[in-house]
C-alpha cells in the first residue's frame, strides 16, 4: 500500500528501511522528544522494526510509514498511526531527519495520512502526545486540526506529555 501525495510518497515501514531508521532514531530530535530506542547498529534497526513496528501493521492494517520524496525516492521522515498502550485511542506520530524539517512534509504526510485513515479504515478520532518543550510539534498538531485535551502520563515514561485530540468535521 501506498499514500502519494504531491511531493511525497508514504509507505509502510519495512525491514529494508533499517539504515534510514537507524539514522532516524539516533538524532538529537528523536533523542531529546521520542527517546532512546537502544538502537544502535543496523541488526538493532531490523530487530526493531520487527518487534516494534511490524506487528501492528500485521494486526491492524496500518502503523509507522516511511516517507520518501516523489522526486528522489529518499526516506526522509515517519509518519504514523499507533495502538499505544496507556493511550485510549489511535496515536498520531511524526518524526523526520533535521534536514528535512520546515519543508512542510510533516503537515503533508500527516494530512494525507489523516485523509486515508478516514476513508480507509474509518477514523473518526485521533489522539497525539508530545512533550511540552517540542514546540514545532505542537504547531504541527495545531495546524492539523488538533486541539489540546491535557497532560498524559504513560507507563514508562519519565515525563509527563500533552495529549491532543482531533476529531472528523462531518
Amino acid at each position: 500500500m501506498k499514500i502519494i501525495t504531491q511531493r511525497l510518497q508514504l509507505e509502510p515501514t519495512q525491514v529494508d528501511d533499517a539504515h534510514f531508521i537507524l539514522q532516524l532514531v539516533n538524532t538529537p530530535d528523536w533523542l531529546m522528544n521520542i527517546g532512546d530506542r537502544n538502537v544502535h547498529s543496523v541488526q538493532d534497526a531490523e530487530d526493531y522494526i520487527r518487534t516494534r513496528m511490524l506487528p501492528q501493521y500485521q494486526r491492524l492494517g496500518y502503523g509507522n510509514f516511511t516517507v520518501r520524496e516523489l522526486a528522489t525516492g529518499n526516506p526522509v521522515g515517519t509518519c504514523g498511526l499507533y495502538d499505544r498502550e496507556g493511550l485510549e485511542g489511535i496515536d498520531l506520530g511524526f518524526a523526520f531527519l533535521p534536514q528535512y524539517q520546515r519543508r512542510g512534509y510533516g503537515f503533508e504526510s500527516a494530512t494525507a495520512l489523516m485523509a486515508h485513515a478516514r476513508q480507509h479504515w474509518g477514523m473518526q478520532h485521533m489522539k497525539a502526545i508530545t512533550l511540552e518543550i517540542n514546540t514545532a510539534s505542537r504547531k504541527l498538531l495545531e495546524k492539523l486540526g488538533f486541539r489540546l485535551t491535557g497532560p498524559v502520563m504513560l507507563e514508562g515514561d519519565a515525563e509527563e506529555l500533552l495529549r491532543y485530540t482531533w476529531t472528523t468535521e462531518e
